[in-house]
């Protein structure tokens, strides 16, 4: 098969997908493993079949190797140049359970990497049709017999860290394509991965449609699709239940000194589950993440123990040394995800030394959440803040009852620390938390939380040049204002409304406070608009234009 022929049958796998009938049939040109001795029967290895198949495509100029129905149990197969592996309907392609045969032929690209499928340095390639991998995971693990936490904090548990990997270890990822140009995944079902499910290393002009990734909750490490290092992806149409990240975009290099730039990365209408974070940038960190677009999908958990759902809808972190600039999020719907927005900037660790580095340009618009347990937090370091983040039309209903004890809580810095929603405790704020940040713009927030709650609203902490337009809260209990801001700078809250009965609206606390101003705010519900602290300056607030009892 000529190379126009080989990208003109993925162009129709693509195409018929994308029109709803179904994933496209391969050509008449296609060997079959079947002609190479493959056996359908589950039990008998064959992996020098299917391997043999895949070399002699290469060997002739490219084309589909087909796997048709029925279960064929193999270990390490390797995708070459212009061959698609494409799975029929009925087909599940089987991963052993021996360790042993996840290695590469003697020869091989990197021979002691152990995956099921695994590409390196290929172009035109990929996976497609209606056909299942499975991995079968659960033997590559055990108990971790970690101790269980107290019932009240249910909220801080993963529930895939009740196991762990067999000290023998796993094959991790299950598929990998690594240096890889131009790779087209469409249509084809990944279940009971042993470790990561799909990597991207490296790679170039990717393309992922229509697929599915289906692990336990329970499988430690199972992150679902992982993006790291590669440029011009899409990822369109995908549900992935696993029980890591559901989508996570890293930057190091395995393979070399360096990690490459991240950039135009595409994911959009993809329904995700898991008892980690759902879409996450990091926790590897060490280079840049750039032109980041995350659009029309939906995140959701059953309605299951606090353990086994979400804990972040979508995590940016930068913990590494690198940086983040240019981040779009619009039109996701979460439910009962834990923490709906959580962004990072911390010092792990600096590997390599680039001009470059923080957390800047990002715009999250159009996120609708129920049953959220935790506050979403924007947090930077002192001297190292995130910066130009804007929060546009979002609403947050929460859940979970407050408690006397999160009520002026002290949060650590945790500099150093593995970043993930969880790393601060319970914070002392229900609905956003902002520390060390400049340039912060909430728009239309709105945020419903249980009787009873006493924490503020919104809380900032050394932030500088911040914008509150249109902010809705319901009712607090207690003596806390709605908007809490300490040592804050130039914050502008406008056009908002202060829920009826509050005593406080605005709080301020902190000797570097200063530039605060109320304009256009109706303000009947509350007792009073403003409270300072002994240490702030009555000219550090202004208010004009405001709707007063």
């Amino acid at each position: 098969m000529l190379r126009r022929e080989f990208l003109s049958t993925f162009s129709f796998v693509v195409a018929t997908a994308a029109s709803g009938r179904g994933v496209g049939q391969p050509d008449q040109t296609t060997k079959s493993i079947l002609d190479y001795g493959a056996k359908p029967d589950g039990k008998g290895m064959n992996t020098s079949s299917i391997q043999r198949a895949i070399d002699e495509t290469f060997h002739s100029g490219g084309g589909w190797v087909h796997v048709p129905a029925g279960k064929f149990l193999t270990g390490r197969i390797d995708l070459k140049s212009r061959v698609g592996l494409y799975l029929e309907e009925g087909c599940t392609l089987l991963g052993s359970k021996s360790l042993e045969d996840y290695q590469g032929a003697p020869g091989s690209a990197d021979p002691h990497q152990r995956h099921l499928i695994y590409v390196r340095d290929a172009e035109e390639v990929g996976l497609a049709g209606p056909g299942q991998i499975d991995g079968q995971g659960p033997s590559f693990w055990e108990t971790s017999n970690r101790n269980p936490l107290a019932p009240e904090d249910e909220w801080a548990d993963v529930a895939s860290h009740a196991y762990e990997e067999k000290r023998g270890g796993r094959p991790s990822p299950m598929i990998r394509f690594a240096n890889c140009r131009q790779v087209h995944v469409e249509g084809v079902q990944l279940v009971n991965s042993a470790g990561w499910t799909l990597h991207l290393l490296n790679c170039d002009d990717v393309q992922i449609a229509n697929m599915s990734i289906k692990n336990t909750v329970y499988g430690p490490n199972t992150d679902g699709i992982d993006i790291t290092g590669c440029q011009n992806v899409q990822v369109t149409g995908c549900t992935i239940q696993t029980g890591d990240d559901a989508i996570c975009l890293k930057s190091e290099n395995p393979l070399g000194p360096e990690p490459r730039l991240i950039k135009n990365v595409v994911v959009t209408n993809c329904t995700l589950t898991t008892c980690c974070n759902a879409f996450k940038l990091g926790t590897s960190s060490e280079g840049g993440f750039e032109n980041i677009s995350f659009t029309n999908s939906v995140i959701h958990n059953d309605a299951v123990s606090l353990g086994q759902r979400v804990i972040s809808g979508v995590a940016l972190e930068v913990i590494d040394g690198g940086w983040i600039d240019g981040v779009t999020v619009n039109g996701i719907t979460m439910q009962r995800t834990r923490t709906p927005v959580f962004i990072r900037l911390g010092n792990r660790k600096r590997v390599h030394n680039y001009s470059q580095h923080g957390l800047r340009n990002v715009n999250i618009d159009n996120i609708q959440t129920t049953e959220s347990v935790l506050a979403s937090s924007i947090t930077g370091l002192h001297g190292d803040e995130v910066r130009d983040v804007t929060l546009s039309n979002i609403r947050i209903d929460n859940v979970l009852p407050s408690r006397p004890e999160w009520v002026g809580s002290e949060v650590p810095e945790k500099e150093s620390a593995y970043a993930e929603a969880r790393m601060f405790g319970m914070l002392p704020v229900s609905g956003l938390y902002v520390r060390h940040a400049r340039g912060i713009h909430l728009d239309r927030l709105a945020i419903r939380t249980t009787q009873g709650e006493a924490r503020p609203t919104v809380m900032f902490d050394d932030v500088d040049g911040a914008q509150i337009t249109a902010l809705a809260s319901t009712p607090l209990s207690g003596k806390q204002p709605v908007v809490m801001l300490s040592n804050a700078r130039n914050v502008s809250i406008s056009q908002s409304v202060a829920p009826a009965g509050i005593g406080t609206f605005v709080g301020v606390s902190g000797s570097e406070s200063e530039g605060i101003s109320l304009s256009g705010d109706d303000l009947r519900g509350a007792r009073e608009a403003v409270a300072l602290a002994h240490d702030v300056s009555p000219q550090a607030v202004t208010l004009s234009g405001n709707t007063t009892r």
